[in-house]
């Protein structure tokens, strides 16, 4: 259970007088403590829906224990330190993110359409200012923390946890003058006994957004997983497994684009069964009531929804789950292939967490020398695998009673 000092008293998270203290602290200058490790870590306290959050300091994740809510590994070992601050701007006074994102949510006549969601050309053209549509999906599962794995989480993500956490992450970013759960759609998990309820709350979400005066048509944000790509009259048609009665259309155009771009991806999710295939997607509904794609991006997640690239990278993920190691995968955001980044810090290891690296078999003397930066951080222990070498030995895990789950 995590424990808090405020104002020199001790309070656990879920004590009946915390709420009463944060009451009182809001808006001064008094910061809860952390206490995962002494003397303890600044937090601030923000309010939403008339209850009271403790949140962790903008880019302090990394000072928590391991085993703490708060934990996350330096940002500059994945994609995240270079849109955080630009792309994604905290406001510790009142809690909310805001996140800038470089597609449209809305469809103006005249407009040219997006360009493919190639997410190398994606990652090279993207700006640190701006979030692409796959940085988004990043930053929603790394928010989500879905991410994270320790041995306790065996057995317990569902596409209902999943859900749960992505519409949690939500909460309080804001974009383009919108809360971002006003354009968001993850869909719920599906249980035909509800099959009514559940369109219902779909088209709930669909109508107030077309109430709310934004110009142009609507564009809502899809997160959710492929089930199939089917015929149709024209184009294709997207079946997410928790939607099977709600399709998106597929322009035969975009589809080509996705079929060129997202090769390997759909080869991977063909060969492995348990794999998942992700799809951020933009989308309108028209008067029909069709949802029609207008960019997507697609991201690979292992049984237990770890986001991955390719085979090398799903087979160190699933070692590391077999071996019951406690680690956080780090995501490229826009950042390109060819610059590096930790494909995993492991936080079990003695003395200082280890990050890993993923050496490519064509990388460049520009990627090394990033690489070499990288390395040069002495609060971390680093391992390099190399393409084509053994997987390196990982074994020098530190026991701990770990016991957060999620």
């Amino acid at each position: 259970m995590q424990r808090y000092e405020i104002d020199g008293r001790l309070f656990d998270e879920d004590g009946p007088a915390l709420q009463a203290a944060l009451g009182r602290i809001h808006h001064t200058k008094i910061r809860p403590l952390c206490l995962c490790v002494r003397p303890g870590i600044p937090m601030y306290v923000a309010k939403s829906n008339g209850h009271y959050l403790i949140k962790r300091m903008p880019e302090s994740g990394a000072g928590h224990a391991a085993d703490c809510g708060s934990y996350d590994p330096p940002a500059e070992l994945s994609g995240l330190g270079e849109v955080l601050g630009h792309a994604i701007k905290e406001d510790i006074e009142d809690g909310t993110t805001a996140l800038r994102l470089d597609f449209a949510l809305n469809k103006v006549p005249g407009r040219a359409p997006p360009q493919p969601s190639n997410s190398e050309q994606e990652s090279i053209k993207g700006e640190t200012s701006k979030l692409t549509i796959r940085s988004l999906l990043h930053f929603l599962w790394d928010e989500a923390h879905l991410t994270h794995w320790n041995p306790a989480m065996e057995g317990k993500r569902s596409w209902a946890t999943i859900h749960k956490y992505l519409v949690r992450a939500a909460q309080g970013k804001y974009t383009k003058g919108l809360h971002l759960p006003s354009t968001l759609y993850v869909p719920e998990p599906f249980y035909v006994d509800r099959k009514g309820e559940i369109a219902q709350r779909r088209s709930a979400l669909i109508a107030s957004a077309e109430s709310a005066g934004r110009t142009g048509q609507k564009l809502f944000i899809v997160v959710g997983e492929i089930k199939e790509v089917t015929a149709a009259r024209y184009g294709k048609k997207v079946i997410l497994k928790q939607v099977p009665d709600f399709p998106f259309m597929l322009s035969s155009d975009l589809n080509k684009r996705l079929e060129k771009v997202y090769k390997d991806e759909v080869s991977l999710w063909n060969a492995f069964p348990e794999i998942h295939l992700v799809m951020i997607a933009t989308f309108s509904v028209g008067g029909a009531g069709i949802a029609d794609i207008e960019e997507m991006a697609l991201m690979l997640a292992n049984e237990h929804w770890l986001p991955f690239s390719n085979v090398d990278e799903k087979n160190l993920l699933d070692s590391l789950v077999t071996n019951g190691r406690r680690f956080v995968k780090g995501l490229r955001y826009n950042l390109p292939s060819s610059r590096p980044l930790a494909s995993v810090i492991l936080s079990d290891t003695s003395e200082k967490h280890t990050a890993v690296y993923m050496i490519p078999g064509n990388a460049s003397d520009g990627f090394m020398a990033a690489l070499g930066e990288l390395l040069e951080n002495d609060r971390l222990n680093h391992v390099q695998w190399a393409a084509g070498d053994a997987m390196p030995d990982l074994s020098q895990a530190v026991p701990h009673a770990f016991n957060t789950a999620e």
